[in-house]
């Protein structure tokens, strides 16, 4: 193997370090306007009259734009391809404000100072309305989410989702024990280093150019077509470096209105949000609401489950509407249970939208399903590992909702390798100890998706050339949030062409260049881009042997490509810049492939996560401190990238667990964590000690036998924390996240 399983540097690494990699707001555009928004500051209210006469006698101010000035048409900023079905209930600026933080004006300027300082002076005068901060209140707001003209209502439930398997009543009357509990998840924030921002601007062939720091350019494009009533064609739209993610630049959110303001004043325009404006003004983690009741027999097996799932999805659909049944499919692919009822439903309330966050529902349903399962494990006595070994789904198991086949299914090793490494059993029956500190140890399985298949237009198109210094060119929709996407796929590429990782030039997202593809979501890059990009490799490696023929005077049997050159069989040939540079010669076409790759599969990636925390009932406060991940991750392209996400998920799931929540107020609707001095993060220093365990079993259907890593290394970590505290303090708590508060008002 020349690529795969190597820890190979990021292919961007050095420009990142240097500051050559510019993001969106470094980019140097002539005549780049500036723009800046003015907010609501109430939860639910009228817009009912603006004054932009002050803002407009400021000396370099362009223009101010709000709903009267700005197409009225509803779009959802979640949609992934024209045509897409989506509820559509977003505007521009709308005539009513649903949330403290929605868009009511904004100001175009030469600088965003004097944007910012303009979007000041802009009057708006308010008209109250009763607003909903809670999901239960939310449903007695009850009726159609739209008329029958397509005009949004803003009624509730706006998705609901339902599922029976088997006869649960049954299940539950030859349990042993039933055991029901009801689990709260906050709201979280992305925190991405990089805020939110964009470009637009006109172009000489009448178009309209968007950078964008985003998940998916045809998404982008999608969504201003929509919002703007512009043909698709005179949209292009080109991804730029994003500094960081996590599925907070899935949705354009800024897009839509840089592009009509480019539109309507011929200039190039920039947006970019401060801090504050992006946790007010972007999405977050949807807030959830569980209740799980499961029956369980003697020997520990899961006999029945009946579970119920209120979702908090903010003041606009986005892709609300699909996150009950996301929750199911993950659910249902973890533990064999026979008989299953199931129901989630999706309400509107006046607080900031919610979006993708990295597990799209995993981390809120695990986190339910997994406390669950370790106050019933301890409430019959049984070991929590020996439970979910119990109850575990084995490879090529067919989930029961979709009915997929879960592919090479490696959560029982996950859970035996991580046990022994971690010392789970010794530490386990260890003393929790007596007085102030308090010591436990919990664990959590997992289960995530890899791709959108059945779904979705789950495809991609990948084309691979030889350049004529003997490298090769990578065209492919591909969004490296990051995280070394690009990287690992590279590495793919260059495994079948005998070239190293940085020998491959890949060319950015663009939707005048690339062939339509999903983007970066639904942990599909590596499993799904990487796959058609590894059969564009095969082919374009034949079609290089093909063409040495000639030059090598040799048979294109036994020919190999290796070390950047095409050998014969006694390793003696050219290296590929000599071979290009002769067929330039004689004016011939450098081999190129391209392969159309149609997903025919949805294997899962599994985990188990183990921690170990110190519990301090004199002050409620939780340190983790130790920490061991086992991922099935079918073959580690990348080992240093995969322990790498791994690290990162841990993180974001030890704050989730224990100090992230925006806090929307329940009387104002204001978000209290508003800010990085606002809002509690898993910094280094309350970072355990860290172990990852890889089990590398190989998918057949994965490149090279990998599987998704980037989202289900979040998923798993806020259960198996609540749990080891429950240990530690012979506790059920289920609330997160578990503040000092919380701890405080258990322990007394």
């Amino acid at each position: 193997m020349n690529q795969i399983s190597r820890r190979v540097p990021l292919v961007d690494g050095v420009a990142k370090v240097t500051g050559a990699l510019h993001f969106t707001a470094d980019l140097h555009v002539e005549g780049l306007l500036h723009c800046a928004l003015v907010f609501s500051p109430h939860p639910h209210a009228r817009v009912a009259s603006i004054d932009a006469a002050s803002a407009l006698a400021v000396e370099g101010v362009h223009a101010v734009f709000w709903h009267e000035n700005t197409p009225a048409r509803y779009y959802n900023s979640s949609i992934w391809f024209a045509g897409q079905e989506a509820l559509a209930d977003e505007r521009m600026f709308a005539p009513i404000a649903r949330h403290v933080g929605d868009r009511v004006a904004a100001v175009v300027a030469e600088t965003e100072e004097i944007a910012r300082l303009a979007a000041k002076l802009i009057a708006v005068e308010y008209v109250d309305i009763p607003a909903i901060f809670d999901q239960e209140a939310a449903l007695l707001h009850a009726g159609l989410a739209m008329q029958e003209d397509g005009t949004p209502t803003f009624m509730n439930p706006v998705a609901y989702e339902s599922f029976v398997r088997g006869d649960t009543e049954a299940g539950f009357a030859a349990a042993e024990l039933v055991v029901e509990t009801h689990v709260t998840t906050p709201r979280s924030h992305h925190c991405a280093v990089e805020t939110h921002a964009c470009i637009a601007k006109p172009e000489p062939d009448g178009r309209i150019g968007i950078l964008s720091p985003c998940q998916s350019v045809f998404a982008v494009r999608a969504v201003v077509v929509q919002a703007l009533g512009v043909p698709q064609e005179q949209i292009r739209v080109t991804k730029t470096p994003i500094g960081g993610s996590f599925g907070g630049k899935a949705e354009p959110i800024l897009e839509p209105l840089c592009a009509f303001f480019a539109l309507t004043l011929e200039r190039p325009v920039m947006i970019r949000y401060d801090r504050y404006e992006t946790f007010t003004a972007t999405r977050t983690r949807s807030s959830v609401t569980g209740r799980m009741r499961i029956g369980i027999s003697i020997d520990g097996r899961i006999l029945a489950r009946d579970t119920e799932t209120l979702v908090d999805i903010g003041a606009y659909c986005t892709g609300g509407n699909y996150l009950p049944s996301s929750m199911l499919q993950r659910l249902v692919r973890l533990y064999d249970v026979p008989a299953e009822r199931y129901r989630g439903r999706a309400v509107y309330t006046n607080t900031v939208p919610a979006g993708a966050f990295r597990g799209y529902g995993s981390p809120q349903i695990h986190t339910i399903a997994e406390i669950t399962l370790d106050i019933a494990a301890r409430r019959l006595g049984i070991d929590p590992v020996a439970i979910r070994l119990r109850n575990l789904v084995g490879p090529n198991a067919i989930e029961p909702w979709q009915g997929l086949d879960v592919g090479n299914a490696r959560g029982r090793e996950c859970l035996i390798r991580g046990a022994d490494a971690f010392g789970w059993h010794v530490r386990r029956r260890g003393d929790a100890g007596r007085g102030r500190w308090r010591r436990g140890v919990g664990v959590a399985s997992a289960t995530h998706i890899n791709g959108c298949y059945p779904g979705f237009h789950e495809e991609t198109t990948a084309t691979l050339r030889l350049l004529p210094d003997g490298r090769a060119e990578l065209v492919c929709a591909l969004h490296d949030l990051g995280c070394g996407a690009d990287t690992t796929l590279a590495q793919i590429a260059g495994e079948t062409l005998g070239l190293r990782a940085c020998d491959i030039a890949i060319v950015p997202a663009d939707t005048d260049s690339c062939p339509y593809d999903l983007g970066t979501r639904a942990s599909r890059m590596t499993y799904i881009c990487g796959e058609a990009i590894r059969r564009a490799g095969v082919a374009l490696a034949e079609a290089i042997r093909v063409a040495a023929v000639l030059e090598l005077n040799t048979e294109a049997a036994g020919m190999r490509l290796e070390a950047g050159a095409v050998r014969r069989p006694d390793g003696s040939g050219l290296t590929l810049s000599e071979f290009a540079t002769r067929l330039v010669a004689r004016g011939m076409e450098l081999p190129s492939a391209t392969e159309i790759y149609r997903a025919q599969a949805n294997p899962g990636s599994y985990a188990a996560h183990f921690a170990e925390v110190e519990v301090d009932r004199l002050t409620g406060r939780v340190r983790v401190t130790d920490y061991l991940a086992a991922h099935d991750i079918g073959r580690a392209i990348n080992p240093m990238l995969v322990e790498g996400q791994i690290h990162g998920g841990v993180q974001i799931g030890i704050g989730y667990a224990l100090y992230e929540d925006v806090a929307i107020d329940p009387v104002t609707g204001r978000m209290r964590g508003d800010s990085f001095s606002r809002y509690t993060l898993a910094n280094a220093s309350e970072m355990p000690p860290m172990r990852v365990v890889l089990i590398e079993e190989g998918e057949p259907t994965g490149p090279f036998g990998a599987k998704a890593v980037g989202e289900i290394a979040t998923i798993p970590v806020a259960a198996a924390v609540v749990n080891a505290v429950n240990h530690a303090l012979g506790a059920e708590l289920s609330d997160l996240p578990l503040s000092p508060e919380r701890i405080l008002a258990f322990v007394g």
